[in-house]
């Protein structure tokens, strides 16, 4: 039965990851992936949070944190696709622009997972009424 919860959660995560990367790819017009780079940060900043909360509390089921965890965050980062922006980057020449997106995308990324574990501290926090 978890196989479910986190097939769903995969299927809603690729969906999202889609509509916001296009979205903001789009909106942007922009030559560099800032879609795929928003859908990273923000992806770990969730998933940063999701899991230091939701190992912190008792009322959130293993079912419900392998469908948000495992399931939509999987399904929304977009770790292949930052590989794959990144090689063509390489294989045209843009050593510095590619540079500059890998150190974006890991630095900022782990910053928004340390972010997301503040953010699931404080919920927590506010939570237990300290």
């Amino acid at each position: 039965m978890l196989i479910w919860y986190i097939a769903v959660g995969s299927a809603l995560g690729g969906v999202g990851r889609y509509v916001i990367g296009t979205a903001l790819q789009q909106r942007l017009g922009l030559a560099f992936p800032v879609g795929t780079l928003i859908v990273n940060i923000s992806g770990s900043l969730l998933l940063g949070f999701l899991l230091r909360y939701a190992l912190g509390v008792t009322q959130i089921s293993p079912e419900t944190r392998a469908f948000l965890t495992t399931g939509f965050c999987g399904g929304y980062t977009t770790f292949s696709t930052f590989t794959y922006d990144t090689a063509i980057m390489f294989e045209s020449g843009q050593f510095r622009r590619a540079a500059l997106y890998i150190t974006l995308s890991v630095v900022v990324s782990l910053v928004a997972m340390f972010a997301g574990f503040a953010l699931a501290q404080s919920a927590l926090t506010f939570r237990s009424g300290a």
